[in-house]
């Protein structure tokens, strides 16, 4: 049986220790490098200074790379038309070792063209004092003109180590063997291991990460005819469900924009917002010719921290065929905001005019989370009884608010739609009900996924109609639609598992799969009674307006009809005065004869 398995590091990459590395001053630690470990690098980027002129008006729109290994690991929000930029940006990596350094790169931006190189510098990790604050003051520099002063850029840096991570990684990694390594050549075990590893990365959500170095696997392993291998129980699905639970999901709503700065010569922008939150961007869609637009669009963002994050927005005027205006930029801090609830911000633009309103959820916990189907509440009878107790008649005025509980269960889909030219698809699927929205992980390459997961909702109307929506996932661009089904909550039979056919998005007709749910609804008749007094909730989602061809075709003939009834009309009027049915003629002759006579 295989025992154990040793991972070293096989080489650095040389290109980086040929090059003069800055440092961050002297480290307390006397001792070489440390053994390969996790370690979590939290960088704040400040500013910079005296940045290189790299645009004809003596300017430059800055912005900065970090790399390790040749990979790119973050990349800052970019600040216009300023020398002396401010960030104050915050990043946090993950690395393998400390042996390869962190490379600073900067940029100007070029709408449309290459961007320019402003500068490098290299960070020494080795030099970082372990769990303590440390400033860093980087000079940047050109390879080809090393005399050259091109300004310095600031930061502040925590490292830390994690440990927890990489046994969490081992013992995945060895639960994942269970076969006898008589079995297994040296080339199985070591894609094992990247796959593995592959999944630790996704599974933190961090794809951008590389894993560092180029790592050989040295077996070192004892046979025995009865032995069993035995480790503790980990799951992938602890992990993911811990990176669903813990980390959560950040919805925004864009609703609109209010007395927006006119970029046009008309008078007017054609605004869009960009969102982003570190790896993660969303651009939303260009309303033409107002300085009011109204957007009403839905993104979502996975948050792998649990201290929060910020999220940068920043709006712009559309150009076309020319560089696009900025308006305006404001920031949302997530740790400033309580979870499982919505709130309604109007944010001021800055180095700009007029507001955005937006609506920011953090879901993902007790009352509206996701979790696998191994923790089901209402299989435990100690939290179905809570739950029935917590709806019960007796309680009618208690947070009237509250009218009841839902819980979903997305367990498969069968026969899906192909979307991908490989002939496969990466769906994922969508819970919505009313301005709630939750959302599975992505199968990828399959269509037949197996999701297995359970969604609770509270239940605020039960008039509500739940809203299960499977996507295909594209990194490039926005996600493909494969089908969708409307259930209203008071048609649901619980406990029950049934098998509902895909439809189109206006759910008129079937499309290809199906999906099975199995669902449960518990709620208080006489608060579901008084809600339905009280009008229903504005959902602020809207779907984008698409050219449909049957919509144009049908709007034309209904048209084509309108206008041949005003010229069978006209026909049957001068066909009267033309006499071509005496009778007819006459009778006309005399009507009007009578109406003049009258008037």
């Amino acid at each position: 049986m295989l025992d154990t398995c040793k991972l070293k590091s096989a080489c650095n990459l040389p290109f980086v220790y040929n090059k003069k590395i800055n440092t961050a001053g002297t480290s307390n630690a006397a001792v070489p490098l440390a053994d390969p470990g996790m370690y979590q690098l939290d960088i704040t980027l400040r500013r910079g200074q005296s940045l290189a002129a790299r645009d004809r008006g003596g300017t430059s729109d800055p912005y900065v790379k970090f790399k390790i290994g040749g990979k790119e690991v973050f990349r800052s929000k970019i600040i216009h038309k300023n020398l002396n930029p401010v960030w104050e940006e915050k990043a946090c990596i993950l690395v393998e070792h400390l042996r390869e350094p962190l490379y600073i790169k900067v940029f100007d931006y070029d709408f449309g063209l290459q961007d320019d190189f402003m500068g490098s510098a290299f960070l020494d990790l080795t030099q970082l004092e372990l769990n303590r604050p440390t400033d860093v003051t980087l000079t940047l520099k050109d390879p080809h003109y090393p005399d050259h002063y091109l300004g310095i850029i600031l930061l502040s840096i925590i490292l830390t180590p994690k440990e927890g991570e990489h046994r969490d990684v081992t013992m995945l990694m060895r639960k994942s063997w269970k076969r006898s390594s008589k079995d297994l050549s040296e080339n199985e075990v070591v894609g094992s291991y990247f796959s593995v590893k592959s999944f630790f990365w996704r599974t933190y959500g961090r794809p951008a990460l590389p894993v560092l170095g180029f790592c050989r696997a040295e077996f070192q392993s004892t046979y025995s005819q009865n032995a069993q291998f035995q480790t503790q129980s980990l799951r992938l699905s602890d992990v993911h469900r811990k990176s669903q639970l813990w980390r959560g999901i950040v919805s925004i709503t864009l609703i609109e924009g209010r007395d927006l700065k006119a970029m046009d010569s008309n008078g007017l922008s054609d605004p869009y917002v960009k969102f982003r939150l570190g790896h993660q961007k969303y651009k939303s869609k260009i309303m033409p010719k107002t300085l009011n637009p109204q957007w009403r669009e839905q993104f979502d963002f996975h948050l792998y921290e649990e201290r929060g994050g910020i999220i940068d927005i920043t709006a712009w005027d559309k150009d076309a065929g020319k560089r696009d205006d900025f308006i305006g930029r404001c920031q949302v801090d997530l740790s400033a905001l309580s979870r499982e609830q919505t709130h309604k911000l109007e944010l001021q633009l800055e180095e700009g005019e007029g507001h955005l309103v937006l609506l920011v959820t953090l879901t993902a916990s007790a009352t509206v989370s996701i979790s696998d189907l191994s923790v089901n509440s209402l299989e435990d009878q100690k939290e179905r009884e809570e739950i029935l107790r917590r709806y019960s008649p007796l309680r009618i005025f208690h947070n009237l608010k509250d009218v009841g509980f839902l819980q979903v269960k997305v367990i498969r889909a069968e026969g899906l739609m192909v979307a991908d030219v490989t002939g496969k698809s990466d769906p994922f699927c969508v819970v919505e009900l009313n301005n709630d929205r939750l959302l599975t992980h992505t199968v990828y390459k399959n269509l037949n996924p197996e999701w297995n997961k359970i969604f609770t909702f509270n239940i605020k109307d039960i008039h509500s109609v739940l809203e299960v929506t499977v996507y295909d996932e594209d990194r490039d661009r926005s996600a493909d639609f494969l089908g969708k089904v409307a259930i209203p909550l008071l048609s649901i039979q619980n406990g029950e598992q049934k098998a509902y056919v895909l439809k189109n998005k206006q759910l008129t007709g079937p499309t290809k799969g199906v999906i099975y749910l199995e669902i449960d609804v518990i709620f208080n008749a006489v608060k579901a009674s008084l809600r339905t007094l009280i009008p229903k909730e504005q959902k602020y989602i809207e779907e984008e307006n698409r050219l449909s061809k049957q919509l144009l075709l049908r709007n034309f003939n209904r048209m084509k009809r309108c206008v041949m009834v005003l010229v069978n009309a006209a026909f049957y009027i001068n066909s009267c005065f033309d006499w071509d049915s005496p009778p007819r003629s006459l009778a006309a002759f005399v009507a009007l004869y009578g109406t003049f006579i009258n008037v």
